[in-house]
């Protein structure tokens, strides 16, 4: 059997908002933006650039409750893991776009890591695993 999970679904509150972050803020690329006439809404993804990976669906809030998750989709914690082959060339670039780092790049066994917040606040990991990690994006 082969599986892989393709699409995360972010909850946002305007969908070009969220595309105007995820591509300038964050530098990633508009892969849809399709108009669903039968349910009045956009299939928007977005992704890494050169990423292999998931995509992220923007997902644009259609009633109250699920207005109430925006910025809140995990609870508080980490919501998303964006793996890098160079941790402090997408800091700084982050940081030059304005980016809010809501703790400081720290050294573990498996790599690099700091946190951030989405247009949103919901949290992210930035992170670059070390040579040999599973995850690692260098060579990849």
């Amino acid at each position: 059997m082969k599986q892989s999970i393709v699409h995360v679904a972010i909850v946002v509150e305007d969908y070009d908002e969220a595309i105007g972050f995820y591509t300038k803020k964050l530098g990633f690329e508009l892969i849809e933006d399709t108009y669903i006439l039968e349910q009045n809404k956009r299939w928007v993804l977005v992704a890494p650039q050169n990423s292999k990976g998931s995509a992220i669906l923007l997902a644009k809030a259609s009633n109250q409750e699920q207005a109430r998750f925006i910025g809140n989709q995990a609870g508080g914690r980490i919501f998303l893991f964006l793996s890098t082959d160079d941790f402090w060339r997408d800091y700084n670039q982050f940081l030059a776009n304005g980016i809010k780092f809501v703790r400081n790049p720290e050294k573990h066994e498996y790599g690099t890591v700091a946190v951030f917040e989405d247009l949103y606040g919901n949290l992210w990991d930035l992170l670059e695993h070390k040579d040999g990690h599973r995850f690692s994006q260098k060579g990849a």
